[in-house]
This record gives C-alpha cells, structure tokens and sequence, in this order.
C-alpha cells in the first residue's frame, strides 16, 4: 500500500526525500548539483516555500521545506526533477527512471523533531562517507546555518530563532555525524529506506 501524503497546510513543515533507483547516482558532477539548487531556488520561489535545512548526496537528498504559502509543497520534487531526470538522461545516455520511486514525505510536526531532523540532514554526509566533517560538504546549506557561507536557500531567522549561536549548531551537527546523538524519532521512517 503506498504512503499516504500529508495534509498540507500552511506553515507546516516537510521532509521530502528520495534516492536513485538501484542507489545509481544522481548526481555525477558539480553542474549537476548547481542545476538541482537552481531548480529548487526557482521553485520554492515560485510556490511559496522556504528551504529550512537541505543535503544533496550523491545518491539521495533530503529536503525540510516549510509552506508559507497556500501552495502545497509536494509537487516541489516534481518541479525540481522533472527537467533535471529529462537532462541527465540525455547527457549520460540513461534511460528508464531515475528515482526508486516516488519521493518520499513526512509532516514535521514536533519542535524538537524539527530540530532533530535539521542535524540528521547536515550531519548525512559524514554518515553516509562522503565528508570527513559537515563543512566539507558543499550541497548542503549547513555552511549557511553556521555563518560560513551566505546563501538564499535559508530562512535565517528561524536559525537565529533555535541556534543563535553558530558555535552551538555546530556541536549540535558534530554530534550527529559522530555518533554521539541518537536519531531517537527518525528511525521509525529512515530506517527501512536507508537499507
């Protein structure tokens, strides 16, 4: 039976995520994942969303994306990977799918599982190997919530609102891609995905 989709509303928050089918990358280059970001920038623009926290790996991503408008946010995977599978099908001769399947998302209702899932997303390339530290990885906006970097794919007010200090963030992420935090709440759904 496939998963029922949340009841969008504005102001919620999403977590939205899939992965390459047969684990293929999904992105091979650097344009891949500028064009990706491109997309998404244009996207949540025009449907009225704000990225929270967001992780490109080359296998999958994540996105936490809240609604600020009455648009739902669903159709952002749709809008963003409709033209990008259509180009890397024809740049790299691929045909067939190129996701799993559908994406996948959950309503983030709880505070302190919001906060959970921001280290879990910037923490996933450590966890994954693909970074010795979190700030290695570029396609993520990790860099933004500690103030290394500044960029428009962020709502900074509600990082200031819950880390505002970037020191702590930082620790707080370390943690996770350490091993030192549980990700007490997120097991129930990633797990089975993440196998």
């Amino acid at each position: 039976m496939p998963a029922r989709r949340p009841d969008y509303r504005r102001g919620g928050f999403y977590h939205l995520y899939n992965r390459g089918a047969h684990r293929v990358s999904l992105f091979v280059e650097t344009d891949n994942y500028v064009f990706v970001l491109r997309k998404m920038k244009t996207a949540c623009r025009a449907l009225g969303l704000a990225p929270i926290a967001y992780c490109l790996l080359p296998n999958h991503y994540h996105w936490l994306i809240r609604q600020d408008g009455e648009a739902p946010a669903g159709p952002l995977p749709q809008r963003v990977f409709n033209s990008y599978s259509k180009a890397y099908n024809r740049r790299y001769e691929h045909s067939g799918t190129l996701f799993e399947g559908k994406y996948r998302v959950r309503a983030v209702e709880e505070e302190g599982y919001l906060l959970q899932l921001c280290g879990y997303i910037h923490a996933n390339p450590v966890i994954h190997g693909v970074a010795a530290r979190p700030a290695d990885w570029p396609y993520s906006n990790y860099l933004e919530w500690v103030g290394k970097r500044q960029g428009t794919l962020v709502d900074q007010d509600l990082v200031r609102e819950y880390f505002p200090d970037a020191e702590g963030y930082r620790r707080f992420v370390e943690e996770y891609a350490a091993g030192r935090r549980t990700r007490k709440g997120l097991e129930v759904y990633l797990s089975e995905w993440e196998r």
